[in-house]
């Protein structure tokens, strides 16, 4: 083997032999809880440690026997889709008093379990830190009443916590997204979209009231999501007046032809004076002061059902390995930690410090400090709220003053799409003409990319014109792949013509790379010297500066939807595998975070090069799964990743090789990846990243309008918005050149590779894997308002 670098750190120094851990879920159920306790379980096994299943969350720590059971590797098969919890999770008063903690303690000690990994909210968190202050004296009182012997108290004299949080409310500080939450926004998106076509049928108003006693997240980001007309959140009251404000906007919006109104209200809004919003007295308001046909409808508990999505099991999966590795390097001055979500990266933080956190929110909120209160939920809720105020109020034309340019108005700015299509590019279209028409600039519309561009086909677009976009699929605008090179004269006539000032251009490597082409052309045409912004938007995710794409999520669920099915499938017949093919050109992100979202045995890809005796291994790996209780193997293979080992050949190679101890079925999965309606994520993403770049080009045409028109020439003025590990940042498409392989159309450094070991580890194979990058506990990080225009999604 290859010398490993002196800097970087591998898990193969930690050992968990002599170790056990106790995993519990506790709480309300989530989605995506059962893939963490399967990381947990098969990472721990890994690393040669015993695992515990406690079964009944903190009820059978308490209550010990068979609620405490050692597992196997084959254990946890087949949870990875299964929503809410295997383990169970029950609310415990008794271990809420010290003799029951005193029970718990005895039950842990009787197996050597002195790492435990709690997966639940921050009332099952804060029990678990509780439970570690007092550990050395719980087993003092238990050897001093005779229940263990003095060595035992010397022996497991530590207890080591490590919490992840599973809640669909999103209600935890510190982390971006909590297990569930992504799942969660799935339902409520899958029933607004169908609520949308009975009501444009009938004309009618929908008020949904969503879960969130304490905490607006779902409310606010599925109104997002759907465009809704109107939302109640706890952390956000509306203005004195707002019945009459809300009613003016519905009846603005019928009288523009709009067919349907939707008003989101989250279970525990209320308004400036701390009295309860309930979705009934909307409704009462609505039919007496506009005498609309208006329905309720509670979602409940169908919001923490269903399979989790592509999203919550990479997370949880993400998270269970974090949370052993931190079991490992914990000392006994370590305090107890969260495993937390930043940007795209997994982060350790001290538990105490996110709990008192989560806790200074309900006190904000209870004092009416409420702009406090927004800030203490953190960055991604901040930009979230921001968006949607930003959407949500339209200015009446009689506020934009048409003569004075100096303030960012009567701008033309023109929109279009380039590449495949993608879902969330319709979302970010929407979001982009209404920001910009907010801001005062005059939106237009390009058909077609830039062959429409070219041939004119390009018109003015207003506000209604966008309205309900955010849940279609593909490009309404129309996309091509061509790029501009060949067309830049007429391109150049077309913005003459058009008077246009600025370029916002959404789709994949092609928009980055033609607006490469725009930048270098400045020279022989002063048409392109104006601001000019590219939005990552292609299910590849293959795009330079970005490490997400506005898309890549959507064909993430609909692989992993299809990969369920066909696993299913399996289940009346033993020994089969299946290998299925990816989209993704040369970009093997969506075969591997497929396979590791969909508990896949092997994901091939073009970024990692295999060969024959790779491939006779993988048979070698599944001919032995085939002997256990686990009778069925799954194996990905990106379009690209190989010219010679087509999948057509791999097919025949597992066929020969496994005859007689299992055999083959081959699923190419082609174009669906590219349809469908758009996740909840690609269009919530696809908003707030549009929003984010109309503002960044109504500063730059500020900032160059010089004596009665917009003159920009300089690199820092075409730029990619990018998500880059923990921020939104905009970076000019020159500086971006050398970061991008132009032949295989991808990007040189891709951050996910580093997680390609964790699928291998999940699927039992002896693999490496760095962990430079964590094992740091961070601190909660309290940002200021400023942090928060610049920070993550």
């Amino acid at each position: 083997m290859a010398e490993l670098p002196a800097d970087k750190k591998f898990f193969e120094n930690l050992s968990g032999a002599g170790k056990a851990i106790g995993v519990l879920t506790s709480g309300g159920d989530a989605q995506g809880m059962n893939a963490a306790v399967r990381a947990v379980v098969r990472m721990g096994i890994y690393v040669e440690a015993k695992v515990y299943f406690i079964y009944e969350g903190y009820q059978g720590m308490v209550d010990g026997g068979d609620n405490i059971v050692e597992v196997s590797w084959e254990s946890v098969s087949s949870i990875l889709q299964v929503g809410g919890t295997v383990i169970g999770s029950a609310r415990c008063k008794e271990f809420r008093t010290r003799e029951g903690r005193l029970k718990a303690a005895f039950n842990l000690i009787q197996r050597g379990i002195t790492n435990l990994c709690v997966i639940g909210g921050d009332g099952s968190l804060t029990g678990a830190n509780l439970f570690r202050e007092e550990w050395s004296g719980l087993l003092e009182e238990l050897a001093q009443s005779g229940k263990i012997e003095e060595e035992a108290v010397k022996k497991y004299v530590y207890l080591n916590i490590v919490g992840m949080v599973g809640s669909i409310d999103n209600d935890f500080c510190g982390t971006d997204m909590t297990i569930g939450t992504d799942s969660a926004l799935h339902r409520i998106i899958e029933v607004v979209d169908a609520i949308m076509t009975t009501a444009q049928s009938h004309q009618r108003t929908f008020v949904l009231e969503v879960m969130g006693r304490h905490c607006g997240y779902l409310a606010l980001v599925s109104a997002l999501a759907c465009g809704a007309d109107w939302v109640f959140i706890p952390e956000y009251p509306p203005e004195e007046g707002w019945e009459d404000q809300m009613c003016v906007k519905l009846s603005e919006n019928r009288a523009r032809k709009k067919r349907l109104n939707i008003i989101i209200v989250a279970e525990g809004a209320i308004d400036s004076h701390n009295k309860p919003i309930t979705s009934e007295k909307v409704k009462d308001l609505v039919v007496q002061q506009l005498g609309f046909d208006t329905r309720v409808t509670i979602l409940g508990h169908v919001q923490r059902g269903g399979t989790p999505s592509a999203f919550d099991r990479i997370l949880a999966s993400r998270m269970g390995v974090e949370a052993v590795l931190a079991l490992l390097e914990a000392t006994p001055d370590t305090p107890a930690c969260v495993v937390s979500l930043s940007g795209n990266q997994a982060v350790r933080l001290p538990l105490m410090e996110c709990v008192q956190m989560t806790q200074e929110v309900q006190k904000a909120m209870d004092e009416r400090k409420f702009c406090e209160a927004v800030r203490l939920r953190g960055r991604s809720f901040e930009n979230n709220l921001n968006t949607y105020k930003l959407l949500s109020h339209r200015k009446p034309d009689t506020e934009l003053p048409k003569d004075d340019l100096s303030c960012s108005t009567n701008f033309n700015v023109a929109v279009l799409n380039v590449g495949a299509p993608a879902a969330g590019m319709n979302a970010a279209v929407r979001s982009a003409v209404r920001v910009g028409i907010t801001e005062g600039h005059s939106m237009f519309a390009v058909i077609d990319g830039f062959e429409g561009f070219a041939n004119g086909q390009i018109k003015e677009i207003s506000w209604g014109d966008v309205g309900g976009w955010t849940g279609q699929g593909g490009s309404l605008l129309g996309t091509k792949r061509t790029l501009p090179a060949k067309y830049l004269e007429k391109i150049a006539d077309q913005m003459r013509t058009n008077n246009i000032n600025a370029l916002m251009v959404i789709g994949g490597f092609e928009a980055y790379e033609s607006c490469l082409q725009l930048a270098e052309a400045r020279a022989r045409f002063e048409e392109f010297c104006i601001p000019i912004c590219v939005l990552p938007a292609t299910i590849s995710n293959n795009v330079p500066g970005t490490d997400l794409s506005i898309g890549a999520d959507t064909a993430l669920n609909a692989i992993v939807e299809t990969c369920d099915r066909i696993k299913q499938s399996a289940s009346g017949t033993k020994r089969r595998v299946f290998i299925i093919e990816t989209m993704g050109g040369y970009c093997g992100y969506l075969a591997n975070m497929g396979g590791l979202a969909a508990g896949a045995d092997a994901a091939y890809i073009f970024e990692e090069k295999f060969d024959i005796r790779e491939l006779q291994a993988n048979v070698e790996h599944l001919t032995e799964k085939m002997k256990t209780s686990i009778q069925r193997g799954l194996v990905l293979r990106n379009e690209n990743s190989n010219e010679n080992y087509t999948t057509d050949f791999i097919y025949q190679l597992y066929s020969e090789e496994g005859k007689g101890v299992f055999d083959c079925r081959k699923n190419v999965l082609g174009h669906m990846q590219q349809g469908g309606a758009p996740s909840p994520f690609d269009r919530n993403f696809g908003t707030k990243i549009s929003a984010k770049a109309v503002q960044w080009i109504s500063k730059k045409l500020r900032e160059t309008y010089r004596r009665g028109k917009v003159f920009a020439n300089t690199e820092d003025s075409v730029c990619l918005l990018g998500m880059r590990r923990r921020n939104l940042l905009f970076q000019p498409v020159v500086e971006l050149k050398d970061q991008a392989d132009f032949v295989h159309r991808i990007p040189k450094e891709q951050w996910w590779l580093k997680l390609r070991p964790l699928m291998k580890i999940l699927a039992k194979y002896k693999t490496s894997y760095d962990v430079s990058d964590s094992g740091q506990l961070e601190h909660v990080a309290r940002h200021s308002p400023k942090e928060a225009e610049t920070g993550a999604i």
